[in-house]
């Protein structure tokens, strides 16, 4: 699969990619699992936003944050892929090219996320470490992670 990555912060965002972004994370937060859930929170200005992008369109996202703005540590958050890209091994690809932007933006340091609990391993296999009992958030079991 062919992809182009970018990361940018808020206000280097076209008005296209805005919408490409918020629409992917309504389709696949609100619509596919089925949430009910204000997206929209008022973080994305704080954030990078790390967009893969293919022929089909936005393929894959995340949103990065310095420490103190989500959590204590810097942190990975709004993950996904869209479903024409899944099972491509995108994700993966998407949370190297995440985890190396944030360290490039705030130095080798401690990394957070609110993971799904069905993708324990994944990021388990990415380094991080779970820091938290299951909890539930928007009624999708969740645990915190660390990646030391």
């Amino acid at each position: 699969m062919d992809i182009k990555w970018s990361i940018k912060k808020f206000d280097a965002l076209t008005l296209e990619e805005l919408y490409q972004v918020l629409r992917l994370r309504s389709e696949v937060f609100v619509v596919e699992q089925q949430c009910v859930y204000q997206d929209i929170d008022n973080a994305d200005q704080q954030a990078l936003h790390v967009m893969g992008v293919t022929a089909d369109g936005l393929a894959a996202y995340t949103r990065l944050f310095a420490p103190g703005v989500k959590f204590d540590l810097a942190s990975i958050g709004r993950v996904l892929t869209a479903s024409f890209a899944r099972r491509t091994g995108i994700g993966r690809i998407l949370m190297a090219v995440s985890i190396g932007a944030l360290q490039a933006e705030w130095g080798k340091i401690p990394i957070k996320l609110g993971a799904q609990l069905y993708l324990q391993q994944f990021y388990e296999s990415l380094g991080f470490v779970k820091s938290s009992e299951m909890y539930l958030e928007d009624g999708i079991p969740h645990i915190e992670m660390i990646r030391p």
